[in-house]
């Protein structure tokens, strides 16, 4: 398959530094992809999610096809023209939210039968409705229809999953319609089992796919039990194709990942952080609910260039997290948002210069430190009472 066009431009180690090129334009990899499940990137603009720097977003056929439907969104232009954002978007299969979120499901190799979580209204997804729901949309990158299990599970449950994920693999190769600037990626499942995930890429690879997807990670295995998976699976991935680790995650999780070879990433971290109150920053997350921030004038991080950490003090977020303001949703969203991508700009400018362990080192030594100690200045003076009172 050859919709869509995969080059890279530097490697350090198994790190690569590249470019992916969709019909709706091109985005640098390292990736990562903000979740966009309804369509939108909660609490954003999509001009917010341009000026943090994110050049492909994802969304979820799953929620989609339930509201307000693939039909309806094609009839409309497509998910492009639907929501104003131009550029790439992904859309994964669904597979992963039938299982996690249908309240009656009923797995065969046919596919799922399942009730929307919405109004109980009875669904089936095949492997060929799959593909179908990703045309309607007219995402630039699809996912084929896999089916993932948590972890830890029994071996013999793991192997059945993978094994059912490779023939709706075939199914979806056999039902997408080829077209310029789109592509399909095939799922590499196998729990942390070395064996299998060897078989399933070697499988997956032999099916000619335009990238390849690690599924079926971050769901309850340690981080040491994900990094050893990756290096089990990577090498058996073709180094012309884009490979996606799916629902990665935090920021050492993604240094990690990218360090054994991985190009794109998406997670909803850093946006359901930001509606809870915690902030990112290049010394770990911060709560801004935490009573320390009350009086303080600093902001998140005074060498940032993303507006939200720059320009507003610790205590105005503080205030506006505790008062359940929807601008401290905003602000902290879009902080988020823009350290991950300036991650990822930073990954790539490593991985181009040949000092990826550099910066690495740096930025977990970083992080390990902890946020800046609790404000020790002076409280702001409380003006006296007016005539009033």
């Amino acid at each position: 398959m050859t919709g869509i066009r995969f080059t890279v431009h530097a490697t350090c180690g198994a790190a690569r530094a590249g470019r992916v090129e969709t019909a709706h334009g091109a985005f640098a990899t390292p990736a990562f992809m903000p979740v966009g499940t309804l369509a939108t990137v909660k609490a954003l603009t999509w001009e917010m999610v341009r000026r943090a720097g994110a050049e492909i977003v994802l969304a979820n056929t799953y929620h989609l096809m339930l509201r307000p439907g693939a039909e309806r969104i094609r009839r409309l232009g497509g998910l492009h023209r639907f929501t104003g954002w131009g550029g790439p978007i992904l859309t994964d299969s669904g597979g992963f939210q039938v299982m996690s979120l249908a309240a009656l499901r009923e797995i065969s190799d046919a596919g799922v039968r399942f009730r929307s979580h919405i109004d109980g209204s009875l669904h089936e997804l095949t492997p060929e409705r799959a593909v179908a729901l990703q045309e309607m949309l007219d995402a630039d990158i699809a996912m084929q229809l896999d089916e993932c299990v948590r972890l830890p599970a029994p071996r013999a449950a793991v192997e059945r999953a993978m094994e059912r994920s490779l023939r709706w693999a075939e199914r979806c190769r056999a039902a997408f319609r080829p077209r310029p600037g789109h592509g399909l990626f095939g799922i590499v499942q196998g729990g942390t089992e070395a064996g299998l995930r060897r078989r399933s890429a070697e499988a997956l690879v032999a099916m000619d796919f335009d990238g390849y997807a690690v599924g079926g990670l971050a769901v309850g295995e340690p981080q040491a039990a994900m990094f050893r998976t990756l290096e089990a699976t990577v090498p058996h991935l073709p180094a012309d194709r884009p490979r996606y680790l799916m629902g990665v995650g935090t920021p050492l999780d993604i240094l990690g990942a990218v360090e054994r070879g991985i190009d794109m990433f998406d997670c909803v971290l850093p946006t359901r952080s930001g509606r809870t109150g915690q902030a990112f920053t290049r010394f770990g997350p911060v709560n801004l609910r935490n009573a320390r921030h009350r009086d303080d004038p600093r902001p998140l991080d005074e060498t940032a260039d993303c507006p939200a950490a720059r320009d507003h003090s610790r205590a105005y977020l503080h205030h506006l997290v505790r008062s359940g303001e929807i601008l401290g949703c905003i602000l902290l969203t879009w902080n988020n948002v823009w350290f991950y991508q300036k991650l990822m700009r930073d990954l790539r400018a490593a991985i181009a210069a040949g000092t990826l362990a550099d910066f690495a080192a740096r930025f977990r030594a970083d992080w390990a430190r902890g946020d800046i100690p609790p404000w020790s200045g002076p409280r702001p003076l409380v003006p006296a009472a007016g005539p009033g009172g």
